[in-house]
């Protein structure tokens, strides 16, 4: 179970600290920890002196990462512009900047580029590791990989040959569905992304299941996905043109609607508002993922601890670079409902409509 990691009240310094205060660059720094032949003495000493007085110690992972070729690390994503990605890699680069290891970013548009992908980067051994982002492992490289020593981490994907961390997409869907059915909700829609995306699928499953088990039926008309390819559809348009469709139906439209992901939730916002609608006194609103757009909306959500999930990704992957021997580890996170001004109870509404007090 993920345990949020704790603020300390003063940071330790870091290489960046040593290298601001001896005026060399971080690449020097990291050369005079692993003796390199390279530095001057003068150079070895003023260094060796900031780290002293500023009771630095190197990181035990960073004199590994000296010993491999490339010192970088590719990051095989999706896409490069979702919130999701954009706040795990901010918690996989604020571990790997610690070590001067460099992040490559390669944005995968079809699945068919994956394969192509790592066979070109990794089995050829032109970086030390791999962190692969929310797709399926092609079974062509599941097939070759015990044959090479790069280690590999699935984050939000898995598969039980390699170390992941993944989302428990189904039951954080179930538990924003439960969430608005236990405020009298029972019309209920769901607003779904591109059924090709695995959490997606997941998500829409763990509708189905929140729904089924509180004996609600599941109209067809108040379950609606987009069919847009782009960023499978996880995105503020397809929220707002998905929304349209639930307000089209007039009378029969949701009372209230979970929505796949925070920023079609922004999308679905602006068509309700557009409509002249009111969030929640008209329709109630649940997202997924808790992007920090999410908080300025008010919006109501599950909470995907994304920023700890990169930082954990690097760490295991660092500590695989250490030991190729360990059994694979498998981490899950089940995300966390956040109610804000988004959703409310059903009957409230109803009564506030009528003019009696709730």
């Amino acid at each position: 179970m993920w345990k949020p990691f704790q603020q300390q009240s003063t940071l330790p310094p870091t290489i960046y600290d040593i290298a601001r205060e001896a005026k060399v660059g971080i690449g020097t720094v990291s050369r005079v920890f692993n003796d390199h032949p390279s530095v001057s003495k003068e150079t070895r000493r003023r260094v060796l002196s900031v780290a002293n007085r500023l009771s630095y110690r190197p990181h035990p992972y960073a004199r590994g990462l000296a010993r491999k070729r490339t010192n970088s690390i590719m990051a095989v994503i999706p896409f490069f512009t979702t919130f999701f990605f954009m706040e795990i890699l901010q918690g996989v680069q604020s571990k790997l900047s610690e070590l001067d290891c460099d992040v490559i970013l390669f944005g995968v548009n079809h699945p068919d580029q994956v394969e192509s992908s790592l066979r070109h980067h990794v089995l050829r051994s032109r970086v030390d590791g791999l962190l692969f982002f929310s797709m399926r492992m092609p079974d062509a490289f599941v097939s070759q990989f015990p044959h090479h020593r790069t280690p590999v981490v699935l984050v939000d994907a898995f598969h039980d040959r390699f170390d992941s961390l993944t989302v428990d997409n189904q039951q954080g869907a179930h538990a924003a569905t439960h969430h608005l059915i236990s405020l009298g909700h029972k019309r209920i829609g769901m607003l779904g992304a591109n059924r090709e995306s695995i959490p997606a699928r997941e998500r829409l499953r763990g509708f189905q299941n929140a729904m089924k088990e509180a004996d609600l039926a599941i109209e067809p008309s108040l379950v609606k996905n987009s069919s847009s390819p782009k960023l499978d559809g996880f995105t503020r348009e397809s929220g707002f043109e998905v929304m349209n469709q639930f307000l089209a139906l007039g009378k029969e439209m949701p009372t209230a609607v979970v929505v796949s992901s925070d920023i079609q939730a922004a999308g679905a916002l602006s068509a309700i508002s557009a409509a002249g609608l009111r969030c929640p006194e008209d329709i109630s609103i649940v997202g997924f993922d808790d992007i920090e757009l999410a908080s300025h909306l008010g919006l109501t959500t599950m909470r995907q601890p994304m920023f700890e999930m990169g930082t954990l990704a690097a760490e295991i992957l660092l500590a695989r670079l250490e030991d190729s021997a360990q059994e694979p580890t498998h981490r899950l996170f089940v995300p966390k409902l956040v109610v804000r001004n988004t959703s409310a109870a059903y009957v409230a509404r109803e009564r506030l409509a009528s003019g009696t007090a709730a």
